[in-house]
């Protein structure tokens, strides 16, 4: 092996010194980490707790709140460390448990999205259909295989990165991504940038356009229903069309800031940093929080249900 994963060390250059302005970043970081775990797992209690809720698009709701808190923890945390102290280091192999750990992150959200829109397509255009198509035992299938393949994926490349050889050990941005470690290697390799486009197209590319047919199909379906049914099937497709629209942009510029060696304000930099770990987390829910009246109700209920105590 070219390192010794322990002995290795990564430097990140963005952070300055402690001062004000780190404390400031700390405070409002700390308050949105927080409030990301509030709302998911409020979320996610809700849905556990409510048995109304306990149908495929709700379980697979509980499954992109988890994914949500997974993310902003691989990155939210250590952030918060290294604004408090005078060096901000990591040892390779925490570097690639956070490579790894956020790309999780993206790949899963992505394969969650792409069963909720089949969801949607069974339930709207094969509404006959829907309970012998989406049976429990088919779902958890689907949610093993969403969870399974990105992960064996994502550890084939952690691996193939960390036997490159580095010649430079430091990073300029927030933490790591394994592009940012790549392009501190001796030499390319190409092995890595093959496997990394390849891991882009099959587990961002291909859920993306999952979606995107399940779209068409129900839009095309949607045309020929009547003025109610149009409505109900909208209100039923709104809230995951708005995630998937924001998580997608957000996919897209977190890709676009990874690729483009840019000589980017520290304002931007952090903000291109925490947008794809932090804007989805925290929307999502609010999203289904607010668009979804099943849900809604449901909290008026537990509500009404301390109340009483």
């Amino acid at each position: 092996m070219n390192n010794t994963i322990s002995a290795v060390t990564i430097t990140y250059t963005v952070y300055g010194p402690p001062g004000p302005s780190n404390q400031a970043f700390f405070l409002f970081l700390f308050v949105v980490y927080l409030s990301i775990l509030c709302v998911n797992l409020f979320l996610v209690l809700v849905i556990c707790v409510e048995e109304s809720l306990h149908r495929p698009m709700y379980i697979l709701l509980v499954s992109l709140a988890i994914n949500g808190v997974i993310g902003s923890s691989s990155f939210c945390p250590k952030i918060m460390e290294f604004l408090l102290v005078d060096k901000q280091e990591s040892s390779l192999g925490g570097c690639l448990t956070q490579v790894f750990f956020s790309n999780f992150y993206g790949c899963c959200v992505y394969a969650v999205l792409a069963l909720m829109a089949y969801d949607r397509y069974v339930s709207i255009c094969k509404p006959l259909q829907y309970h012998s198509i989406m049976t429990p035992s088919r779902l958890r299938w689907l949610l093993v295989a969403a969870y399974l393949v990105p992960s064996s994926s994502l550890a084939v490349q952690v691996y193939l990165t960390s036997r490159i050889r580095l010649c430079k050990h430091t990073v300029e941005k927030l933490l790591c991504d394994n592009l940012a470690i790549v392009n501190l290697s001796c030499e390319k390799s190409i092995l890595v940038n093959v496997y990394g486009l390849f891991l882009i197209t099959c587990l961002i590319a291909v859920p993306f356009l999952l979606v995107v047919l399940s779209y068409i199909h129900i839009l095309t379906v949607s045309l020929k229903m009547s003025k109610e049914s149009q409505k109900r099937a909208l209100r039923t497709c709104t809230p995951h069309l708005i995630t998937f629209i924001n998580f997608s942009i957000t996919s897209f510029f977190a890709v676009i800031y990874n690729r483009v060696s840019l000589d980017l304000p520290r304002a931007v930099n952090v903000f291109m940093s925490m947008s794809f770990v932090a804007v989805p987390p925290l929307l999502h829910p609010i999203i289904y929080g607010i668009k979804t009246q099943e849900i809604q109700c449901s909290i008026h209920k537990i509500r009404s249900k301390f109340r009483q105590f």
